[in-house]
């Protein structure tokens, strides 16, 4: 439950994750289990966004074909994957170095408030934003990188691309789907690179039980989540994050 709340609710997973294993106690999840979870979260990305990833197979099969296809559709496909080259360079290149910061709950902290300052900027966004047909190749990089630097535990992935593409002028909607698009390869290559390292398996059951949970919550905090940001009002999870800050920081005086 907490994976399918935290994953994408702009509150950072990894910062919790640092957060329950360093003051709570708790032991990590064996990797396989992990890994399934992120399946899950993967599955509610896709149910959610069904109509967005057709667009984007469309506008994919268009392209290879080369015939005639919807403006929207390719464009969208080509700003996903414009988005995903500088986060996946951002993982290649500094990986080990933010795997490290999940020992250093003190930095942790800090990153929580930064998401918060981040979320908190989002009150001064344009309530009526530009199109994904005015969206520009600055854009798609800018939130590429947003992602990348997400990998810091205590930055939260939703939180820094929605608020990089909200304070880039885009139609709030926009900024939330474009948003979760890009996830999907991001957590797709996450998946793939931890799979060679799975070992054995818990027992079926509780992975069963968990999938279930991580797929249900999720696709309740997606449903949240795009409400609240078509209203305007995703700057209101910066109490969260402030408070998750100052708390992480506290425990580690």
């Amino acid at each position: 439950m907490i994976q399918g709340l935290t994953e994408f609710l702009p509150i950072s997973s990894s910062g919790h994750l640092v957060f329950f294993q360093s003051f709570l106690g708790l032991k990590e999840a064996p990797l396989f289990f992990d890994v399934m979870l992120h399946v899950s979260t993967l599955l509610a990305v896709l149910l959610f966004f069904r109509k967005d990833v057709l667009k984007v197979l469309r506008g994919g099969i268009a392209i290879i074909k080369r015939r005639e296809g919807r403006q929207e559709e390719k464009l969208l496909l080509l700003w996903i994957v414009l988005a995903c080259l500088p986060t996946g360079l951002i993982g290649l290149l500094f990986r080990d170095w933010f795997e490290t910061l999940f020992s250093k709950p003190k930095m942790v902290g800090i990153m929580f408030f930064i998401t918060g300052v981040g979320l908190w900027s989002t009150r001064w966004s344009t309530p009526k934003g530009r199109a994904l047909k005015e969206m520009g190749w600055r854009d798609a990089i800018l939130i590429g990188i947003a992602q990348g630097i997400a990998l810091i535990p205590g930055i939260s992935r939703s939180g820094a691309t929605i608020s990089t593409a909200l304070l880039r002028g885009l139609d709030r909607e926009l900024s939330g789907r474009f948003s979760f698009l890009i996830s999907i390869p991001a957590i797709l290559g996450a998946m793939f690179l931890e799979w060679k390292k799975i070992g054995s398996s818990p027992e079926w059951s509780i992975l069963l039980i968990g999938m279930v949970a991580a797929l249900g919550t999720g696709l309740l905090s997606l449903t949240f989540l795009m409400k609240v940001i078509r209203i305007g009002k995703i700057f209101h999870f910066s109490y969260y994050c402030f408070g998750m800050g100052g708390l992480t920081l506290f425990l580690t005086l």
